[in-house]
Parts: structure tokens; sequence; C-alpha cells
């Protein structure tokens, strides 16, 4: 098992990616946690899914681009990993904000 990091984190994010299709399809406000439900209440919420589907989608993508590049080298996976998911976060508050 010299790839099993890289098969579970592609695991994960295909999971993030089928979680923010969800979001986007069904745009139902209540399949957010409970918690994040109650810190933040959006003009629409229907608008509000959409664009936070697309930040979910971005995390997913950066982690799935870093785990298929850990089958190469884990070291530079987890660096793309971490930077990615940190870009897609900080793009995603832009995303957000509109």
């Amino acid at each position: 098992m010299d790839h099993s990091f890289s098969i579970l984190f592609l695991i994960f994010a295909a999971a993030i990616l089928l979680y923010a299709a969800l979001m986007a399809i069904t745009k139902d406000y209540r399949i957010l946690p409970y918690r994040s439900r109650v810190s933040v209440k959006p003009k629409n919420p229907k608008k509000y899914m959409v664009q936070l589907s697309k930040v979910v989608a971005l995390v997913g993508v950066a982690i799935g681009a870093g785990a298929a590049v850990s089958f190469w080298s884990a070291g530079i996976g987890v660096v793309i990993m971490v930077a990615g998911t940190i870009g897609a976060i900080w793009y995603g508050t832009k995303i957000v904000k509109n």
C-alpha cells in the first residue's frame, strides 16, 4: 500500500465534490451543519448556497490535485494540497462576498 495516502485523499476529494454538487443542485440551506446555519443568516439563501458550493468545489479540486500529485511524490502533493486549499479559501471569500 504505497499509495494509501493518495487513494484516501482522492476519495475525500470526491466526497467533497459530491457535497458541493448536492449543495448547488438542491440549493437547500438546511443541508449545512447546524452550527454554521446559526452563525450565518444570508439574505438570499439559494444564492448563498450556490456561491458556497463553488467554494467547496474549489477546495475539493485542490485536495484532489494534491492527491493526484502525491502518487509521484507525497511531499509535493501535500504542499500542493495545503497551498491549493489556502488559495481556494482566499478566493472563496471573494466569491461569497458578491
